[in-house]
């Protein structure tokens, strides 16, 4: 049986750790300072904002409650990081509303840019607004409750890319290399950028050779699908530095290094609802240090400019920076 002791023990064993007093846990800050030189206008390309529930209701439908994360706890990070722009993406938590993103856009103005969540009842004035706002792309969410059967996948995805195809957005992928596999055809015919999420799901302890990485490497290396070198432990239990994910990140990298981002994946949700407890209670966020995190990039990237490719270019043309 799980007690919440033997749940400490793993995740400080995979580098991962929560405050005991969960009522008060506080999205992670960095613990360990950055060990080299971030290059100017470098950008955090992944994060979410988990607002006041009263302000930015969670939606029905979710399948985890996570704890609140501010906008102002997200400067504190990458003042520490020395990190100028951020992109956020709307949680699975919040479906289609894309309010508390905003919320956290407009606290970090010119600097900032987000990726939405629609539905098929999203108007076309919707997107034109969320344009104006600094929105530059939407994302799918194909892993997070078991949303994995290519039947739903590829007719979602193709849905996607005609809602942006018309404004140059791109489509953002949360999945699994099982279904990057199943649409790979789907992605390069895309007219649209594709953007990958965490590795596109591959998991480190499985290495290069694992069934699907070979087909994510392939769209990397012909130039149509981004990815995201982010949430290291997502992709790898062997923390605190993840060295297991070091082939993954190489490989992907040495494809195309003109289609890699960097992320942190702050705050850092569980997007699992724990045995026993109920979707409606609060599961807490890991406690990840991302200045040891951002420290693993010389590690896979150890060319200055091929580092600023990944921290200031790439985003900048992805997502538009002026």
């Amino acid at each position: 049986m799980l007690t919440r002791r033997s749940m400490m023990l793993a995740s400080i064993a995979a580098g991962v750790t929560m405050n005991s007093k969960t009522a008060s846990t506080k999205a992670a800050q960095p613990a360990t300072p950055v060990n080299f030189e971030i290059p100017a206008g470098a950008c955090d390309c992944h994060t979410h904002i988990h607002g006041d529930p009263a302000k930015f209701p969670f939606f029905a439908g979710r399948v985890y409650t996570p704890e609140l994360a501010s906008p102002e706890e997200m400067s504190g990070l990458h003042k520490t990081l020395k990190i100028e722009r951020v992109v956020i993406v709307t949680p699975s938590v919040y479906g289609p509303d894309n309010s508390s993103t905003l919320y956290g856009m407009m606290a970090r103005g010119a600097s900032a840019r987000g990726v939405a969540v629609i539905d098929d009842k999203t108007p076309e004035s919707d997107l034109d607004t969320m344009q104006k706002q600094g929105f530059r792309g939407i994302r799918l969410n194909l892993a997070t409750g078991g949303v994995n059967d290519p039947t739903v996948g590829r007719p979602r995805f193709s849905a996607a890319v005609e809602r942006v195809k018309a404004r140059g957005w791109h489509v953002q992928l949360f999945t699994s290399l099982a279904m990057i596999s199943a649409i790979k055809d789907l992605v390069a015919a895309s007219p649209v950028p594709v953007v990958f999420d965490h590795f596109g799901g591959a998991q480190a302890a499985l290495g290069v050779g694992q069934p699907g990485f070979a087909d994510l490497v392939e769209l990397v290396k012909s130039g149509k699908a981004y990815v995201k070198i982010s949430g290291a432990y997502r992709a790898s239990k062997n923390g605190p530095d993840y060295a297991d994910a070091t082939p993954l990140a190489q490989a992907l990298i040495a494809a195309n290094a003109d289609r890699i981002v960097w992320g942190t994946d702050w705050p850092h949700p569980d997007s699992v609802t724990p045995a026993g407890k109920q979707i409606t209670d609060v599961t807490p966020l890991f406690q990840i240090d991302d200045g040891r995190l951002l420290n693993q990039l010389p590690v896979w990237a150890p060319d200055a400019a091929i580092r600023k490719k990944i921290l200031v270019d790439n985003p900048a043309r992805l997502y538009r920076f002026g």
